[in-house]
């Protein structure tokens, strides 16, 4: 009961979906009651001529007899077929119609859901205090007094209606029968629009309440929606620990290129970088390591391990690592220094094979200084812009 008083906060959009999956789905009784009444009493409307026509007919069959057919033995069994035949198909049509009608309705309630959860067997409801408890609700009490409030005021409108014009059905009684079926029918027409002029008005409430009342039996207590959230995003501990083995494994794989590399570039303590350029595949060089501290000092060792140039060059490696990611392409504005650095390393790989002499110091590679993270305006600077 408590957990039920708590429920104060809207239903989020999972459970929705959730509930939608289960055949929960705001669906009105009444807007179903309008469609069905409505368009049949258009199609009424529409075909009144014609289906007073037929009915003329069919009476005419019905109380026509002769010598011929009395007879015949079967003459009362093949006349009453007959009728029921012509009478089925009418009642056929219209039941189809009808149906139509209330699916349609259903779907401009709550839209097309197909499950099959609902027939399920449950034996829950097979208790009667859990019935009972269901009958006496505050919704199934809303939707009774609902319902007995639609008939009560039908059956005003239907009564008023019909003493209002019972001098109209009694005329019909002196009336041919094709001006007597017109005549009624007409006369039975006003009190039907009356009768859709009510229900158009319990739907137009009923619509909405019936949203209103499946958002209410969802709403969702606190530990409900943090218990949500731990399904949907999962366990925050459990998250933690595959985060941080797929950081292992990508480190594992970064080092693992480090030994493919034409060269690294360090900061002397803090970071490094490892480049790999390839002309016939690569429209630039690329990094396939990147790592900073214990990191760097990691991948330079590794270097060295596999006689990979480490080259000292604090700027470029800082905005290598700040600009750049693994298996990124280096950033067009550093192709001048990368390339400068790549040249000594070409160069000292051809004097160490013996085809060229050995190259002298390690260039001094200019940085844009926008690129390099340690080059920051001074606050002084930025007041005077």
């Amino acid at each position: 009961m408590a957990d039920a008083q708590d429920r104060n906060l809207p239903a989020s959009e999972r459970k929705i979906r959730k509930a939608r999956e289960d055949g929960q789905v705001a669906r009105s009784r009444d807007l179903a009651h309008l469609a069905t009444v409505g368009g049949g009493g258009a199609l009424l409307a529409a075909f009144a001529p014609a289906l007073a026509d037929w009915m003329q007919k069919i009476l005419t069959l019905g109380l026509r007899f002769d010598a011929k057919l009395l007879q015949r033995p079967d003459v009362l069994t093949t006349r009453l077929g007959e009728l029921t035949l012509a009478w089925v198909m009418v009642i056929v049509a219209i039941g189809a119609v009808a149906t139509a009608l209330a699916i349609g309705a259903g779907l401009a309630a709550g839209g097309w859901n197909f499950t099959m959860k609902p027939m399920a067997p449950k034996f829950s409801k097979l208790d009667p205090l859990s019935g009972i408890g269901r009958m006496f609700s505050s919704d199934h009490l809303a939707t009774v007094g609902k319902a007995c409030g639609l008939a009560l005021l039908l059956g005003v409108i239907g009564a008023f209606y019909l003493k209002a014009h019972v001098a109209d059905f009694h005329d019909a009684l002196s009336m041919p029968l094709p001006v007597a079926l017109k005549h009624t029918s007409g006369a039975l027409m006003g009190g039907l629009v009356l009768l859709v002029l009510a229900l158009v008005v319990f739907a137009a409430i009923d619509v909405p309440l019936q949203r209103f009342m499946l958002l209410k039996r969802l709403k969702m207590s606190h530990q409900e929606m943090k218990q949500e959230f731990k399904d949907a995003e999962g366990n925050v501990e459990v998250k933690a620990k595959v985060k941080a083995r797929m950081r292992e494994m990508a480190r594992k794989r970064m080092l693992a290129a480090v030994p493919t590399a034409d060269l690294v570039v360090m900061n002397p303590t803090h970071y490094a970088v490892a480049l790999k350029y390839e002309d016939s595949k690569m429209a630039a060089p690329r990094v396939v390591a990147k790592g900073a501290d214990l990191v760097a000092m990691k991948i330079r060792d590794i270097a060295k391990e596999h006689k990979v140039p480490v080259l000292q060059s604090p700027a470029l490696a800082r905005a290598l690592y700040a600009h750049t990611e693994v298996d990124e392409e280096v950033p067009a504005r550093l192709f001048s220094a990368v390339a400068q650095v790549l040249a000594y390393v070409y160069q000292l790989r051809a004097a160490l094979a013996g085809r060229g002499r050995m190259p002298g110091d390690v260039p001094n590679v200019v940085v844009p200084p926008d690129l390099d993270p340690h080059n920051k305006p001074s606050p002084s600077a930025s007041a005077d812009a």
